[in-house]
């Protein structure tokens, strides 16, 4: 007798139409044992190379791990994808993307959108789903993370989002890092960071609806010890010497500028072994995980 985990899809003996024609069966045995290739803990140095090099032209650069992820469409991760954008001083690039929203870091250089005039540091979110002109006054990279993933998993075009800008001037930021630095932490802190929201997430105190960003440090000599979440994170990392994540046993060195993968689920700790405060952006797609509850938060030491 065959065992139930053996068995095939199985397909309609007669169907009288089209679509029961579609229909597939599978069971208990078979359906639940799907393996996909797992998470890399990439970094993409040569993205970032490409994209900064002098010569290198108005465009997109993407973090793609399409390939190893078994994805029909661009991704970084399974619901996130992270892109520089090389935006030359006078030049303009017309986005439309197929997501909520888009985060933007400005690495370098500055410029303005129809809601919103950048500069080197700041951070800021634009709606996705319609077109959006960035037009560089100085010659720019910028560093943008968008759920793109999840709709083309869908299989859907998102219609606009009703995400409205944000802007997180840098001088701000600076303002928030300076009001943490006069608090302590107690033993469920997991590190000194500055969490960004909006007005219409405060509640939620997401980014987007589905992802969370936080400008994490560490201080010099400082570790952030081991933990895990089921969230996949995309970190940039923005300043530190002598600095390394450590992710399942793995020593992943860091470089200023630098897109890094932490897979979920894997344990990971980050380390700042230099003389200067060590700063880096992490997005996740912790808003999906909190709304789900599934987060599964935790230290491991």
């Amino acid at each position: 007798m065959t065992d139930m985990a053996d068995l095939p899809v199985q397909r309609p003996e007669a169907p009288r139409s089209a679509a029961a024609a579609r229909a597939r069966f599978f069971n208990f045995g078979n359906a639940f044992n799907i393996k996909l290739p797992p998470v890399p803990p990439s970094g993409f140095p040569e993205v970032l190379a490409a994209a900064g090099a002098p010569e290198a032209s108005t465009g997109f650069y993407a973090c793609d791990q399409s390939a190893a992820l078994g994805c029909p469409f661009p991704a970084t991760t399974p619901l996130m994808l992270a892109r520089y954008a090389r935006i030359r001083a006078g030049e303009a690039l017309t986005i439309e993307l197929s997501a909520t929203g888009l985060i933007i870091h400005a690495l370098r250089g500055c410029g303005d959108t129809a809601d919103v005039a950048w500069s080197a540091g700041d951070i800021f979110l634009l709606p996705g789903g319609s077109p959006t002109r960035l037009k560089a006054t100085e010659d720019t990279l910028l560093w943008i993370v968008t759920d793109e993933p999840l709709p083309a998993l869908e299989g859907a075009r998102p219609a606009p989002s009703l995400l409205a800008p944000v802007h997180y001037p840098a001088a701000e930021i600076e303002r928030q890092l300076a009001i943490l630095g006069t608090t302590t932490q107690n033993d469920a802190t997991s590190g000194m960071a500055v969490i960004f929201s909006s007005e219409g997430l405060e509640e939620a105190r997401n980014i987007t609806p589905l992802l969370t960003l936080s400008l994490n440090t560490l201080p010099p000599h400082g570790t952030q010890r081991a933990h895990r979440h089921n969230s996949a994170a995309i970190t940039l990392v923005l300043q530190g010497e002598v600095c390394h994540s450590a992710i399942a046993g793995r020593r992943v060195p860091w470089q200023p500028g630098t897109t890094l993968v932490t897979p979920p689920g894997d344990p990971h700790s980050h380390h700042n072994r230099g003389a200067v405060q060590a700063r880096f952006l992490i997005v996740q797609d912790g808003g999906l995980h909190y709304h789900a509850r599934t987060m599964g938060f935790a230290f491991l030491e």
